[in-house]
């Protein structure tokens, strides 16, 4: 790939926004995941609102709404994007033993919500490490990927 053919580089190699407004406004959609690991302890804790600082998931959850209605202000390039649906579901997984944390975000735009689906799951497992720090220091964020995205001119994706 040559410099000139990156999309967020200018004719100099200077970072830049993409320039969108030829696109076509169409439906985006983008589900992220990621894992959050623990011991059992602090998961039974959590799972029984035993927690020092109160409802971690629920936080947690709100936590990574409101990053993904932020993210334009976090990354440099991204586009502030008006979201049409951000919701982050926690879910008891105890194989890891922690939660498995997804973040499905939607918009009507001329580009795609990756990024913002991406930062609400991560923000969200930041928020549940800082709720349940108190417990455990040891708890671990991982596996933070795009599962699927739909809409715009690269096409759909389904990774899992």
């Amino acid at each position: 790939m040559t410099e000139s053919s990156l999309s967020h580089l200018d004719e100099t190699g200077a970072a830049r926004m993409v320039d969108v407004s030829d696109r076509e406004a169409t439906l985006r959609t983008a589900i992220a995941r990621c894992e959050v690991a623990m011991q059992t302890t602090t998961l039974d804790a959590i799972q029984g609102g035993n927690v020092p600082k109160g409802d971690v998931l629920g936080t947690a959850r709100l936590a990574g709404i409101l990053a993904a209605k932020q993210t334009a202000t976090l990354i440099p390039l991204c586009h502030s994007i008006p979201l049409s649906l951000v919701e982050v579901r926690i879910l008891l997984d105890e194989n890891i033993p922690g939660y498995q944390i997804e973040a499905e975000v939607r918009a009507e735009a001329k580009t795609g919500v990756e990024m913002e689906a991406l930062t609400a799951v991560t923000v969200a497992a930041l928020t549940l490490y800082d709720m349940a720090k108190a417990l455990e220091k040891t708890i671990t964020i991982s596996a933070v990927r795009l599962v699927s995205k739909t809409g715009g001119r690269s096409g759909d994706l389904w990774v899992r």
